[in-house]
């Protein structure tokens, strides 16, 4: 019962001044610090090409994000024939969608700062409609290339088998596929347009919704996790049938494809070209639906994300011309003026000051 009561007394900060303190080093004394940056470091950042940091940043968040979705393929595709153990040991299409969220979600993570964590030339794209594409596709190619020499092994007994078996290596079922999305026999290239198309506005829907500063539902440290679940939920709706997602992971991983097993892996039954395109208008349907239709920019606005192009004196003028703001608070109060002379010759309480008098001010009106 007393170690409770020291709890509760150290959660109200109920304690001396010196022991607190003692605490707090006693706390973080184990903890890394960064060492102080000197100016040299400084300089060298300065320096460094903003071009190359971002093309890195992109390079480095599709490889990030591809490298375990392609991987956890891998171990599906390479094991599928076993049946002891299973192949659910090794992998499913549950544990695909995982990968690929995970993936997406440490991509954000660590090069998104850097980058601004596009991942997708479609979303590229849509934000310079609304609002490097190489390095994506560059760290794709690279991801795929690693998994290539990781899984080398068993990609070449797997050949065998599917040679075997008279499977062709660049198929639906093949080793190939492992790298880049195919068709399966029977499937339509008018269906499959629909489903990509789909599945790609799913994706451009959530990203979008994510990168909206007036959506409350959506915190920064959220975003990862939100993207890549969405990821996720369509990889498991539909990776049973045929899905690229992405621009950038299909076409550098189907390079790859080519290098090992031809050009078919461009050319077999003409599907590349929904595998890799279709995801750029789908995108674009996405944005623009939600820009013409979710969009809020008033709340935008009133966050302070965005500023009205023609300023406050603008944004004045149309909440005056929408009959939003009355003629009476466009001029100040004789109470709000009193409040700014007070706060500007005295050191008072100038939340307390407002809100006593019934008015609201910004400290940057003082």
């Amino acid at each position: 019962m007393s170690n409770i009561n020291e709890l509760r007394r150290l959660e109200t900060a109920d304690i001396e001044i010196g022991v607190s303190e003692a605490l707090q080093r006693h706390a973080t004394r184990h903890v890394a610090q960064h060492k102080p940056v000197s100016s040299r470091v400084l300089e060298f950042e300065r320096r460094r090409p903003r071009w190359l940091r971002e093309c890195v940043g992109e390079a480095t968040g599709v490889f990030l994000y591809v490298f375990p979705g392609i991987a956890s393929v891998a171990g599906f595709l390479l094991h599928a024939g076993t049946e002891e153990p299973p192949v659910t040991v090794f992998s499913s299409f549950f544990q695909i969608g995982f990968a690929f969220a995970l993936g997406i979600m440490f991509a954000i993570i660590i090069a998104g700062p850097t980058s601004g964590g596009h991942f997708n030339p479609a979303v590229t794209i849509s934000l310079a409609v609304w609002q490097d594409i190489l390095s994506q596709i560059f760290g794709a190619f690279m991801a795929a290339l690693l998994v290539m020499g990781m899984y080398r092994q068993q990609i070449l007994e797997f050949e065998v088998a599917a040679k075997a078996a008279g499977i062709p290596l660049v198929s639906a079922s093949g080793p190939s596929s492992i790298f880049a999305a195919y068709p399966q026999e029977g499937q339509s290239l008018g269906y499959l347009f629909f489903i990509e198309f789909f599945v790609d506005s799913f994706i451009g829907l959530v990203i979008w919704s994510c990168i909206d500063p007036a959506n409350p539902f959506v915190s920064p440290s959220t975003v990862p996790i939100v993207i890549g679940m969405g990821y996720a939920a369509m990889v498991w709706g539909f990776a049973d049938i045929t899905i690229s997602t992405n621009l950038a992971r299909d076409l550098g991983c189907r390079f790859v494809a080519a290098i090992f097993y031809g050009r078919e892996a461009f050319a077999y039954q003409s599907y590349c070209w929904i595998a890799i395109l279709v995801n750029i208008p789908a995108t674009l349907f996405a944005t623009g639906f939600y820009e013409l239709f979710l969009r809020d920019s008033v709340q935008m606005i009133s966050k302070g994300s965005v500023r009205h192009r023609d300023g406050d004196e603008g944004l004045r003028r149309y909440l005056s011309e929408a009959g939003v703001l009355k003629e009476s608070d466009q001029e100040p109060s004789a109470i709000h003026e009193s409040c700014k002379e007070c706060l500007k010759t005295k050191n008072v309480n100038w939340e307390e000051i407002g809100e006593g008098k019934g008015v609201r001010f910004s400290r940057a009106e003082v």
